[in-house]
């Protein structure tokens, strides 16, 4: 980063890191993750800024904040959901803290590739991928032909190969 940059960013953060912070913690109800949130803006600014002065600062970092935010809101979710199946199973597993957050950000990766598929298509996916139902019952479910089912899983097998294929 040039020291123009440097200086324009130093001037971005003292103007706005109390305001993004405040309007961060309304949201959240905790000042520790907002300051956490608004550090990360900061950081998403500093690693992914053109030379494109920004007009609307505020605007700018909020929208970063928010997708941040959402990201955070996500992973949170897909933690929870994952420790209510492991307590709802008969026999509980005892797994080390590693073996946790490798299956936790396993778990964000295939949200965030599933992310890309449409409702329909990550629903019809999940059906058969996750609850093991076969075509017929899926095409019941969701009110559509077999060939439908088919048609949606080509759909979202193609975006997960085209994806993981980087």
């Amino acid at each position: 980063m040039s020291a123009p940059d440097h200086a324009t960013l130093h001037a971005l953060y003292n103007e706005h890191n109390g305001w993004l912070k405040n309007w961060l913690r309304s949201r959240l109800g905790n000042a520790s993750d907002a300051a956490d949130l608004a550090q990360d803006t900061f950081m998403r600014v500093l690693t992914s800024r053109n030379a494109q002065p920004i007009r609307e600062p505020r605007s700018y970092l909020g929208a970063i904040a928010h997708a941040l935010m959402v990201d955070k809101f996500r992973r949170k979710a897909l933690e929870q959901a994952y420790l209510s199946e492991l307590a709802s199973r008969p026999e509980r597993v005892a797994e080390s803290p590693e073996t946790r957050v490798l299956i936790l950000e396993t778990l964000v990766a295939i949200d965030t590739l599933l992310d890309g598929l449409g409702e329909r298509t990550r629903q019809i996916f999940l059906a058969v991928q996750l609850e093991g139902l076969n075509y017929v019952t899926v095409a019941q479910r969701h009110g559509v032909s077999v060939t439908t089912v088919k048609k949606h899983l080509i759909r979202a097998m193609t975006h997960c190969l085209l994806l993981t294929d980087d």
